[in-house]
């Protein structure tokens, strides 16, 4: 398959992934952004608009203090499982809110509802920003005439900026593939920088595309997926308020409706892992004040889930993070987190590899070249491996390092 603007084809994935992703990209979307005086001068009022009712699937915070846009965006989908557009406003979470902050999310759907010509129910809004703050509608309502007036095919970047908060650059990914022998797209924009501890989810993630699915099929894949990629990232630990990953597909492809049954179902899936995977590590790269990505795989666990709950206690534990900002290979930091993340681990039987260089067999310390394991540190991405050699099953979690610049950015984030 050949398609204008992409690499070459991933080794046995099945798809290729776009050098220059856009969330409009797959047939039927526009997208667009806005200032609308949110933020004092960036833009901060953002819109995803299919040009038919998309099938439509959502995963959400587990906070208890769910933010009221989410409340609103559960009772779009609960009607029919499709959607026409999504909202997405940074600066105010609307969050703590009470009535009035339900109130504003609804007349925010009731408002660009009637400016693209759907039914409310066909509308989906999202928040991110300083908790506890109401709303200014009448900035969203003066935003909202603009915004509309400016979605188009060339909106992506407008898009990608009004969604951030704390970020320090814009996030998305695409990828083509084949269903049917027809071209399909899978596009995807997310933010996350801060208050990243998925248990779902702590960013915004959306993702479209123009393949037929039906929203019972979307919403499995999508929380498949997400408990392979968004919920596999950390970077201070903080679950947010807010926020959720959101899949909209067009059905414009042209083929028949996807299912797991489906021949070209692996590669589709394949693909729509792809752009998870890649917005939640570039979400994990940009943690607040970080200067590395940390990937942490384990093997040889007994259950997946074991698997996971290690993978993620070494790629969240601050002593980890802070030794990898020092470029010190303290191991022993890195065991204290297997120890605790998972206590059916068998503490006599632990490998770890700092990159390619092992330092620790069977739970016990073997000489290796210090300035080896120090100079891999110090680059972009570190990578720790971790055999328990307990069983087959494995998984991999993405961080960060744990800087100064973390605690000034958190110090003064409202102020």
């Amino acid at each position: 398959m050949s398609a204008q603007g992409t690499q070459a084809m991933a080794p046995g994935a099945g798809y290729e992934v776009v050098a220059e992703p856009s969330i409009t990209s797959p047939s039927g979307f526009v997208a667009g952004g806005v200032h609308a005086g949110f933020k004092k001068r960036k833009l901060d009022l953002g819109m995803i608009v299919c040009e038919v009712p998309a099938s439509a699937a959502a995963v959400y915070t587990t906070n208890a203090f769910q933010a009221a846009p989410l409340k609103v965006t559960q009772s779009s989908l609960a009607v029919e499982g499709k959607l026409r557009a999504v909202v997405v406003n940074s600066g105010y979470a609307n969050a703590c809110t009470g009535q009035r902050g339900l109130e504003d999310a609804l007349e925010t759907r009731r408002k660009a509802a009637g400016l693209i010509g759907a039914s409310e129910y066909h509308v989906a809004v999202a928040s991110t920003g300083v908790i506890g703050e109401f709303l200014p509608m009448d900035r969203m309502a003066e935003g909202l005439d603009r915004l509309v007036k400016e979605v188009g095919k060339e909106g992506h970047g407008p898009f990608c900026r009004s969604i951030l908060t704390t970020d320090t650059c814009t996030k998305a990914a695409e990828v083509a593939v084949t269903v049917e022998g027809r071209p399909v797209r899978i596009a995807g924009a997310a933010k996350g920088s801060g208050m990243i501890h998925p248990r779902m989810a702590t960013m915004l993630a959306f993702l479209t595309t123009d393949a037929a699915i039906d929203p019972r099929h979307l919403e499995q894949l999508l929380r498949e997926v997400t408990d392979e990629t968004f919920n596999m990232i950390t970077v201070d630990g903080d679950c947010s308020t807010n926020d959720m990953v959101l899949a909209l597909a067009s059905g414009q492809a042209g083929h028949h409706p996807l299912h797991p049954e489906h021949p070209d179902w692996p590669a589709f899936r394949a693909a729509f892992a792809h752009v998870s995977r890649e917005l939640a590590k570039m979400i994990a790269r940009d943690g607040e004040g970080a200067t590395r990505l940390v990937e942490v795989r384990v093997t040889g666990a007994a259950s997946l889930d074991m698997a996971r709950r290690v993978a993620k206690g070494v790629a969240g534990s601050n002593l980890v993070k802070s030794a990898v900002y020092g470029a010190d290979a303290n191991w022993g930091r890195v065991f204290c987190a297997i120890g605790y993340a998972d206590p059916g681990v068998r503490t006599e039987a632990v490998d770890l590899y700092i990159g390619e260089t092992p330092v620790v067999r069977e739970s016990r310390p073997v000489s290796f070249d210090e300035e080896q394991v120090q100079a891999h540190m110090k680059e972009e991405t570190v990578n720790l491996r971790i055999d328990l050699h307990q069983g087959d099953r494995e998984a991999v979690a993405w961080g960060c390092d744990l800087t100064y610049e973390y605690v000034r950015i958190n110090a003064c984030y409202r102020t």
